[in-house]
């Protein structure tokens, strides 16, 4: 249906519309015959008229010009005005042709039309647009006389500054009176954006804010390195004003946010760009198919399905051995997400059987295998369960895949799996490792490495935020420990866009792809970062404190070793790494298998010192900790 005939303001557009034909038509040929107009011009402008109106109008409804809210009239909407006058303009001058074939016609009449129709009709809808603004902002004046706006100063001149002017300019409610920009771009310097001027650079801000009156900053700025966010935060934080931020495209088109401003979080402070999704290639894989997810209620688990369900599976397998957890996804996913084509299932992924059946019912397509242990001192103590849930419950899980036709596997890994000094680093290297077993069958597999998520669970952001709310002190192992970091939903995105890349690549599978982290961060630069964000000084209101190294943790994570070629793939934030299984699989395969037996008897055994030394079989690079003669897998860390 193109339109609602019960509704006034569609007659009411297209009366409108239609003075603007009939006027543009009479003009144009007014302009050509210098406003004196013969009676046999006057008479063919009449009977031109009455094809003019009735095709153009035609066209207007045919192309849905009259389904558009025009109070909100966009720059998307004139392009598609711009369509339909130029559709209909050709059709008009076809038929005058057709029917007339242009005798005693004058072409320069025609071509005045086609201009004047879209500057008529659009005139019409800007101006509809104007006067519901102008409305709306005396309505608001009126509500609220005594409230005076607030006045900010938008920092970021860009994409992201224009889109949060425009809605304050749109939404008088909101109270607010942007008195202009900061820009470090010298060209924007003294030019203007929706009528507010760029007053200077981010290094201008106290004495823009002081002469303007500035009660609030609000940083808008949609790319930008660490380094520079934290240069504009700290400079905003010396200002003494209240300081907010607008959060970037790729949240606010998830749906996490509203367009809305929201105090500065530690992960503006890292710097990390939107990610350019490859929609179609990930549509490809999910839409319309059984994904299955493993530990489905993890921090990444989790964000995985909500990141799957954008796409439209045909069904969502959700397997965790929390009950909780997998109540939680499950209630979130039916609740928030209106989704329901989901089924939970309870359990662990090393239950053979288990994985077997629920392969075999549920036929996924993809499987996303996020189900691990990953906190490292407590792996230290209990070696076997990291065996039992890593490695063996990996293994489980991809020969159920193998065995019930499964396109592409994706394995989470992390870069403690590279040069591993921990025995949760060694079996995730295990993990990628395991892939060789299965070489040569119809499922896909990939590995994807990356760093440390901000916010997930035993993430050290959530520890610091705990103790810098009991008042401290923060507490940091070394002084020179650095991580990588990015979210939580920059990480599920790219890992959804790796499993993507293998079939759009044309890759065998069997790859390990790494994602590009930025640059490390110092820890305690991070705690520091955290505590002036909550309005607090480092060493003055919370004090930070080093406890030393923990069993297992390195100072420095790497993303790949020595032997793993990095390739670059058809995203920028994604690479993958040649010589990965750094033998011959058939041959890697034969010794996985032979040791896998020995490490399943050792974990049963709960033998921590021959776990490790079995992991370091498989792992040549693993540098084992030294650990005490009882071998019940208690190490010191040093």
């Amino acid at each position: 249906m193109l339109c609602n005939p019960r509704n006034l303001n569609f007659y009411l557009m297209l009366g409108a519309d239609a003075l603007c034909f009939a006027a543009a038509l009479t003009i144009s040929y007014l302009l050509r015959f210098d406003f004196n107009l013969s009676n046999a011009y006057g008479a063919q402008l009449i009977g031109l008229l009455k094809y003019d109106l009735p095709l153009k109008l035609g066209v207007f409804l045919a192309l849905g010009l009259y389904r558009g809210m025009w109070r909100y009239t966009s720059l998307v909407d004139f392009w598609k005005l711009t369509e339909a006058v130029v559709l209909a303009s050709a059709l008009f001058v076809a038929l005058v042709a057709f029917r007339f074939g242009f005798t005693g016609f004058s072409r320069s009449v025609l071509a005045m039309d086609a201009l004047l129709c879209l500057m008529l009709t659009a005139g019409v809808r800007l101006s509809i647009r104007t006067i519901y603004a102008r409305t709306a902002a005396w309505s608001s004046a009126r509500t609220n006389p005594q409230r005076p706006a607030r006045r900010i100063l938008v920092i970021g001149a860009g994409s992201l500054g224009e889109r949060l002017v425009r809605e304050i300019s749109s939404s008088p409610q909101l109270n607010f009176n942007v008195v202009g920009f900061l820009d470090d771009d010298p060209a924007k310097r003294g030019r203007s954006l929706h009528g507010r001027e760029v007053l200077g650079g981010v290094d201008d801000l106290a004495r823009v804010a002081e002469d303007r009156g500035v009660e609030e900053l609000c940083i808008a700025v949609s790319h930008a390195s660490a380094d520079q966010m934290r240069r504009i935060v700290d400079m905003c934080k010396a200002s003494n004003l209240p300081q907010r931020i607008l959060p970037a495209t790729s949240e606010l088109l998830d749906g996490k946010v509203a367009l809305t401003l929201r105090p500065v979080d530690y992960l503006d402070l890292l710097g990390r760009s939107e990610a350019a999704l490859d929609e179609a290639g990930i549509k490809a894989t999910i839409t319309g198919r059984v994904v299955l997810v493993t530990g489905c209620g993890g921090s990444i688990g989790s964000e995985l399905c909500r990141q799957v369900v954008r796409f439209k599976p045909a069904r969502l397998v959700l397997v965790d051995l929390s009950e909780y957890n997998l109540y939680a996804i499950a209630g979130e996913l039916s609740s928030e997400l209106s989704f329901t084509d989901y089924c939970c299932v309870l359990g662990s992924v090393a239950d053979l059987p288990l994985m077997r059946r629920v392969m075999a019912e549920h036929r996924p397509a993809l499987v996303l295998h996020a189900a691990a242990y990953k906190h490292v001192p407590m792996l230290e103590e209990n070696p076997w369960s990291a065996v039992t849930n890593n490695i063996l419950g990996s293994r489980a899980v991809m020969q159920a895949a193998t065995e019930n036709g499964v396109e592409r596997f994706v394995v989470v890994s992390t870069d403690k799996a590279v040069r591993p000094t921990s025995v949760m680093g060694a079996s995730k290297r295990v993990t990628e490792r395991l892939m060789a077993c299965f070489a040569g069958s119809a499922t896909r597999f990939m590995a994807v490495r990356f760093g440390n998520v901000v916010g997930s669970s035993g993430s050290v952001v959530p520890l610091f935020r705990r103790q810098i709310e009991r008042g401290g002190p923060v507490t940091v192992t070394h002084p020179e420990i650095t991580r990588y970091f990015m979210s939580i939903s920059e990480a599920c995105q790219l890992i959804l866009q790796a499993g993507a890349l293998s079939q759009a690549g044309g890759h065998q599978g069997g790859e390990i792809y790494v994602l590009d982290m930025g640059e490390p961060v110092r820890i305690v630069d991070m705690a520091r970062d955290l505590i002036r964000l909550s309005g607090k000084e480092p060493g003055v209101d919370i004090d930070i404190v080093f406890t030393g190294l923990r069993p297992g943790e390195k100072i420095f994570e790497e993303l790949i070793t020595e032997g793993e070629g990095v390739v670059r793939t058809e995203h920028e934030k994604i690479m993958v790494l040649g010589g990965t299984l750094g033998a011959d699989p058939s041959d890697l395969a034969c010794v996985l298998e032979e040791s896998l037996a020995e490490l399943e008897a050792a974990a049963q055994a709960q033998d921590g010192q021959a776990i490790r030394a079995l992991l370091m079989r498989l792992v040549p690079e693993y540098a084992q900790p030294a650990c005490d003669s009882s071998g019940d897998g208690q190490c010191g860390g040093k």
